[in-house]
């Protein structure tokens, strides 16, 4: 009889890993033992433990997460120990065997850390934040990132290091918190020379938060064009308005069902598809309002920010003044999935955000039932160096 398969219990072993050391930073700086920095706790350690390794070398998973297991039994033994008398010789006895037994991991599982390694974004990924990333980006960062982030541009042969690219899996190997230290303090090779320099005190941390948003949008627009996103991207957070209602939040509105965003202006006002029972429709529009009257069964449900546009343009790889008629998918975990070009039908070419891991490699039928049923059946795991974002 085979185990789980990884996707099952390595997907719990990051999820209680970044759960725990977020649990004793918190408990630090609730009893002053941890400061502060950039306004949240500081992580007081120079490592923590490397979640991205543990995802591309199962055998260091299987033994930390075993030693994890043989740890925690071995505390139960002496607790019981303490407890109970006449097996305290034999509750430590075995407390001791199995902290003898356990396989524990090579050092390889840590990685270097910085204060803001467990930081949480506080923009939240809000269509406001992305716009003001996107200004600050062709600012401070365009010049030698290059306005579309493959790293390119006019100053980047000036620098003692080549940049990296954004448009590729290296903001899905780092965690946000570390991505925002080497913006704010700069970076330094082996030798201590400056390789990239620091914008803390040119740029506010609210800018550097929205930069890195903007970057996640970067780096979905190139993504599209190599035929899928490399990394996955939530549907971001906006104000929706149905009808004369009141503006709602996206989560509220959608209350975990799938997504379909359709792009439409002026021009394909007329072209309003008709509500769908498998997920709720969003419009976007140019100007974020509803257009004119819609009929009985049409959607009726707008992003109601005139910054929606623009963002699920570059989202979806497309300039703006051709985004209408595009389409996009979201899971019910908020994720985006698949892209549909204008005029065409669905097909399996469309689902442009993959699960890291398979379960299974059935052939699968094109349109959008597959897709669909391919979003529920692969959800988005192992994300943002290696926990789960």
């Amino acid at each position: 009889m085979s185990g789980p398969p990884p996707t099952v219990w390595l997907n719990a072993l990051l999820g209680f890993l970044q759960w725990a050391q977020h649990g004793v930073l918190v408990l630090l700086h609730t009893l002053g033992l941890a400061g502060e920095v950039h306004g949240q706790p500081a992580w007081p350690w120079e490592v923590r433990i490397a979640g991205e390794t543990l995802l591309i070398d199962l055998g260091q998973a299987r033994q930390l997460g075993l030693t994890l297991i043989a740890v925690a039994l071995a505390l139960l033994a002496v607790l019981a120990a303490l407890l109970i008398r006449r097996w305290r010789a034999v509750s430590l006895g075995v407390g001791a065997g199995l902290l003898v037994v356990a396989p524990w991991p090579s050092s390889v599982v840590l990685s270097p850390a910085v204060p803001t390694s467990f930081h949480a974004s506080p923009t939240a990924f809000t269509l406001q934040s992305i716009a003001q990333g996107t200004r600050v980006y062709n600012t401070a960062c365009a010049s030698c990132h290059g306005a579309d982030g493959r790293g390119e541009g006019p100053l980047a042969a000036t620098l003692t290091r080549w940049p990296p690219t954004v448009v590729g899996p290296l903001l899905g190997r780092r965690a946000d918190g570390e991505l925002f230290w080497h913006i704010a303090h700069g970076m330094r090779d082996a030798q201590g020379t400056v390789t990239m320099p620091a914008f803390t005190h040119r740029l506010s941390d609210a800018d550097i938060w929205s930069a890195l948003d903007y970057m996640k949008v970067l780096a979905a627009s190139g993504g599209v064009r190599a035929g899928g996103w490399p990394l996955p991207v939530a549907m971001p957070t906006l104000p929706v308005r149905c009808g004369d209602a009141p503006p709602e939040t996206l989560a509220a509105w959608r209350n975990g069902q799938r997504i379909r965003v359709v792009a439409i202006d002026a021009a394909s006002a007329d072209r309003i598809p008709l509500e769908d029972p498998r997920f709720q429709t969003l419009l976007i529009t140019p100007d974020g309002t509803l257009p004119s009257p819609t009929r009985a069964f049409q959607a009726h449900c707008v992003a109601a920010s005139t910054d929606a546009w623009n963002v699920f343009a570059a989202l979806a790889g497309t300039a703006p003044q051709t985004f209408s008629g595009t389409q996009l998918l979201a899971d019910r975990n908020g994720w985006l999935r698949a892209r549909g070009e204008p005029g065409t039908a669905w097909s399996d070419a469309d689902f442009l955000c993959t699960a890291a891991a398979r379960e299974t490699a059935a052939p699968r039928a094109g349109g959008l039932d597959s897709l669909i049923a391919r979003m529920d059946a692969e959800p988005v795991r192992y994300v943002k160096g290696g926990f789960i974002h």
